[in-house]
């Protein structure tokens, strides 16, 4: 018997009802540019599609031309709702959402159970959006699949590239850090704090704190990965919610990234501006 993750925020931060959801996300993506490089790596945010969901189709329309070799994508998110100590594992063998079944990589599992940041924690994922709200996108741009979700809670940036070195891969292995960027600030503060993660995040410089990301753990980590395997780092796109559907007392940051191959198409992904 397959046991299932079920959507946990699907009516709440995406439609739940599948052809919504589906055309949703379809204008979303016929929307941004698509690219020509092999992108090893994203960073992607992960609020309500109303708020960062054309900032995270600028990421996955950068998968177009070469999603038929992604077989396997690896998702790092921050825990927002219970404490984690380490990368968590759920303990299912898939995840759901309104447009179907995602397989867990147990294959992939195998090769990190042993590490010992690694845990095992279905309440951490039970309610996680950060992790969820990418699964449409994925659905929605590759074909022939499976997903290693795992939520990042306290751990050292070293832990997380570890995790990743294991995983690493080659062409058909597609890393997804998922995180916001500064939160609650006023509109023009926000836009001068996300400007400089954007310069740390392109020089990587992986001491980002979490009052400039969410996820920021994952993220160092996955600059650490990005240093040791020669990758470069684009910005696609750089937004607030008060450029998307909120007001500007408050905002929340959105960023999204791509982290190309060093035998990648050159100068293929433009810089946003």
């Amino acid at each position: 018997m397959v046991t299932v993750r079920s959507p946990a925020v699907a009516g709440l931060f995406y439609p739940a009802d599948s052809q919504r959801l589906a055309e949703n996300i379809e204008q979303l993506l016929s929307a941004v540019q698509t690219h020509k490089s092999i992108v090893k790596a994203l960073i992607v945010p992960h609020a309500g599609y109303i708020y960062s969901g054309a900032i995270a189709a600028s990421a996955y329309g950068t998968l177009c031309s070469f999603a038929e070799c992604i077989r396997r994508v690896i998702l790092l998110g921050p825990a927002h709702r219970v404490a984690v100590r380490g990368l968590a594992l759920p303990n299912v063998d898939a995840f759901t959402t309104p447009l179907g079944r995602m397989m867990i990589d147990t294959a992939a599992i195998t090769d990190i159970i042993h590490l010992p940041q690694v845990t095992v924690s279905p309440q951490a994922h039970a309610l996680e959006h950060s992790l969820e709200v990418q699964l449409p996108f994925l659905q929605s741009t590759l074909t022939d699949f499976s997903i290693l979700p795992l939520v990042v809670g306290m751990a050292s940036a070293e832990e997380v590239a570890e995790v990743l070195d294991y995983l690493w891969g080659s062409e058909e292995t597609l890393i997804i850090v998922s995180s916001d960027l500064s939160h609650y600030l006023p509109y023009a503060v926000a836009q001068r704090e996300d400007r400089k993660t954007v310069s740390s995040i392109l020089q990587l410089y992986q001491f980002i704190d979490h009052e400039h990301a969410c996820g920021a753990t994952p993220i160092n980590g996955l600059m650490l990965a990005a240093r040791k395997y020669h990758l470069t780092p684009h910005l696609l796109d750089l937004r607030n919610s008060g450029d998307t559907a909120g007001q500007r007392g408050q905002v929340v940051g959105y960023g999204a990234f791509a982290f190309t191959l060093p035998h990648s198409t050159s100068g293929s992904i433009e810089y946003a501006t």
